[in-house]
């Protein structure tokens, strides 16, 4: 009798120690559960529900047809195409630089150098970045003026212009790039080495290697991060917004406009816009995710 209550002391010591080590990490994720709480599913709700109602906080579907007006429709196509072009652009940039930092070759300090610079300059946006592209390739740019002066090239009247599709989606660039570095760099390392060697010694070129090894296997990641990186270029406002203003008919300046403006104010309205937002961007991530874990059975 005494051994066996010995033995169910011994027992219910550690079980009682790891309920402790649980219970203090569940403590430890509590600040994330709040801020995510706070910041992020709370006002998510509030956007959806006020969605669905009018001024008078009745329920309609008014909200949700108006979607559908002309002016609308172009602001989500144009803010599409921008999402599109950049993470495109982005995505084919960044794929060619990680893969330089990890498999080309290079110094193990331009890699870490470059991860660096990539974790910042990827949140680097808003007021700051569009000051940035206007005092480098604005009208009175620096760059713009050591063109002119050294080159007798006035990009201007050759026709690009900052405040356009193009020049929105050039700054975008900024921190789509370094995104796309950051997020792939870990995919590529999961290309191993011992693959090239075999399909070398098999016969295979190097076109051959990418065509039938190299690319099938990062395809779920190369369409994981396109996908990331449009959905965090639509969801961009204060970049575009310092950037042209209302000059460009996209939809977060529009959203900005229906709450927070004088002429357009209609915040719910302005939330339907939110909630479109929501609906193309949450689509974006949750393939990303799925894509992700597809691609991650390839890192093990």
């Amino acid at each position: 009798m005494l051994q066996a209550s010995e033995s169910g002391a011994g027992t219910a010591g550690p079980l009682a120690e790891r309920r402790a080590k649980l219970s203090m990490a569940w403590l430890g994720v509590v600040p994330f559960l709040l801020f995510a709480l706070l910041f992020l599913i709370g006002p998510t709700l509030y956007l959806i529900i006020g969605a669905f109602q009018n001024p008078a906080g009745e329920f309609t579907f008014a909200n949700l047809t108006a979607l559908f007006q002309p002016q609308i429709l172009a602001a989500y196509w144009i803010s599409i195409r921008i999402s599109l072009a950049s993470a495109g652009l982005g995505a084919l940039i960044g794929f060619f630089v990680a893969y330089a930092i990890v498999h080309g070759g290079l110094p193990s300090w331009v890699r870490s150098s470059t991860v660096t610079f990539s974790g910042v300059a990827s949140n680097f946006a808003g007021i700051p970045l569009a000051f940035a592209f206007l005092a480098t390739v604005g009208r009175l740019g620096l760059v713009t003026w050591f063109l002119n002066e050294a080159f007798g090239l006035n990009i201007y009247r050759m026709g690009f212009n900052l405040l356009s599709f193009w020049g929105l989606t050039l700054t975008y660039l900024y921190f789509q790039i370094p995104l796309m570095v950051l997020i792939i760099a870990p995919a590529l390392d999961g290309l191993k080495r011992e693959w090239r060697e075999a399909s070398s010694i098999l016969g295979a070129t190097n076109w051959q290697y990418w065509r039938m090894i190299g690319l099938p296997v990062l395809f779920p990641s190369l369409l994981g991060c396109f996908l990331l990186l449009f959905a965090n270029a639509f969801g961009a406002i204060a970049t575009a917004y310092a950037l042209t203003g209302s000059s460009l008919n996209i939809v977060p300046i529009l959203l900005y406009a229906q709450i927070r403006g004088d002429v357009l104010y209609n915040p719910n309205l302005g939330y339907a816009l939110a909630f479109g937002m929501i609906v193309i961007t949450g689509c974006s991530n949750l393939l990303y995710i799925w894509l992700r874990s597809r691609a991650e059975r390839w890192l093990k």
